[in-house]
């Protein structure tokens, strides 16, 4: 089944077009069945009674565009079911095997008229008894075909339906044939015999040419035919999408009134999984606005970008191995690069153990970056993610809290120390503090005095866990 991502979105963009479209072509394929049934009676009936070989071809062509107006009917029905567990992407091909069965007709027709015209070009043409029944059923079949094409092209664009389109079409083939055949009628009574052998050869060849073309855009739909230009409009506009680094390939194809895709882009591998969704759904937003119809699935794949830093690259190829890497150093000795980082593993394994993973990811680094790199790696116990403890006795607290403050005192960079905790751990105790330090010093000359304070700290109680200082401004609280 598609992705709950892509239903959501099909839902909330096009869901409420669905039902309103769904209804309207049923209503439009319904009343065309009764006006193709009514023309077919009335110009065959005309027919009979004038002899007109022409006004019968057109009989015949509305008999067949009732039985496809019929099967139009039942196709746009069939086509309106939802998705389900042996159709994922919906019945919307229905409308085209419809429209490629009235294809057929259309050819079958166009072929048995026009060889009906010439026999009897060839074999002589009869008198045909021109009646004013005769041009009465013509000029309303005219209006009538005039008003359905008008009325079925308009929502057959509007909903994107193909068995609608089909239909629109036969009755224009209506409209052009019950021309064609109302001026060899006036060129027949005026004394031209062959004007309605000579019309009929006209609606064979205009009904052959609107089969070829019907034929053509439906065999287009049934054989995935790509919408023409749309890629182009997507790639485009997707490449402008922040976060997108290139635009792979895109594929579309047909489906009824929607157009299916994948569309597969290029992100930046450092990024986190929230920001690549994030990334995706705004690209799914993107084509919906290009083309409400496109329902697309998005796939990302992780791209190394040129800006990549070594020390990113690094944290990328430990990322791989589930391996956490901290306190990155990079140096270059001028005919290669140097890296050097702590790596943390459990603690419960063994030497042996933890030096084979050290040296895995060491391999791999190189692997990556080059042969000639120098790699260095600390190995480090990892803590578990939750140690279980309580708030130390207020002596234990006091007896740290003084220590640390006697180590701030003798700094120049350190103004204070404050908000001293001290917690018990089955591991040892855990001890956070904050100090401020004045604005203006940078960074590196604040790291370096919190962790003089550390040590300060830790040669009095080297039995401490851990110790987290938090450096913060001055006058801020």
């Amino acid at each position: 089944m598609p992705p709950p991502q892509r239903v959501c979105y099909l839902r909330d963009q096009l869901g409420g077009h669905v039902t309103e479209h769904a209804a309207l072509k049923e209503k439009v394929a319904l009343s065309s069945v009764f006006a193709s049934a009514l023309l077919t009676v009335g110009k065959a009936a005309a027919g009979l009674t004038s002899g007109s070989l022409a006004l019968l071809s057109e009989a015949a062509h509305n008999a067949i565009d009732t039985g496809a107006t019929i099967l139009t009917y039942f196709a746009v029905r069939q086509a309106n079911k939802p998705a389900d567990d042996k159709h994922h992407y919906g019945h919307g091909k229905y409308e085209s095997l419809s429209a490629l069965f009235e294809t057929g007709l259309l050819a079958g027709l166009a072929l048995y008229v026009l060889f009906t015209a010439v026999q009897h070009l060839r074999e002589g043409v009869e008198a045909v008894d021109v009646s004013g029944w005769a041009f009465g059923v013509l000029i309303v079949s005219i209006v009538v075909d005039s008003a359905r094409f008008l009325t079925l092209s308009a929502v057959a664009k509007k909903t994107g339906s193909h068995a609608l389109a089909a239909d629109a079409l036969h009755f224009a083939s209506d409209l052009v044939g019950s021309a064609l055949v109302l001026m060899g009628l006036v060129a027949n009574a005026y004394g031209f015999r062959q004007g309605d052998a000579l019309a009929a050869v006209g609606v064979a060849v205009f009904i052959g040419f609107a089969g070829y073309r019907l034929g053509g855009e439906t065999l287009g739909v049934l054989l995935d035919r790509a919408p023409e230009g749309l890629a182009d409009r997507l790639r485009e506009e997707i490449a402008h999408v922040p976060g997108v680094v290139a635009v792979h390939a895109i594929k579309l194809r047909p489906n009824g009134p929607k157009i299916l895709g994948e569309v597969f882009i290029d992100v930046a591998r450092s990024l986190p999984l929230e920001r690549v969704a994030e990334i995706e759904a705004a690209v799914r937003a993107r084509i919906g606005e290009v083309s409400p119809e496109t329902e697309a699935n998005v796939s990302a794949s992780p791209r190394a970008l040129d800006d990549e830093t070594l020390a990113e690259r690094i944290v990328m190829i430990a990322a791989r191995k589930k391996l956490a890497v901290h306190h990155i150093f990079v140096h270059h000795l001028g005919v290669r690069d140097c890296i050097a980082f702590d790596l943390e593993v459990d603690g419960a394994l063994s030497t042996g153990e933890a030096h084979g993973i050290a040296t895995a990811l060491e391999n791999d680094i190189r692997a990556e970056i080059g042969a000639e790199i120098e790699v260095e790696s600390h190995i480090e116990p990892l803590h578990a993610d939750k140690l279980i403890g309580h708030e130390s006795d207020a002596a234990t607290l006091a007896t740290i809290a003084q220590a640390l403050k006697r180590a701030a005192a003798g700094h120049e960079a350190i103004a204070d120390v404050h908000d001293v905790r001290v917690r018990v751990t089955v591991e040892g105790l855990v001890v956070n503090f904050h100090a401020h330090v004045w604005p203006t010093l940078s960074v590196a000359a604040t790291h370096e005095a919190m962790e003089e304070i550390e040590r300060a700290l830790r040669e009095k109680m080297p039995h401490l866990l851990r110790v987290v200082g938090h450096a913060e401004p001055a006058g801020e609280a």
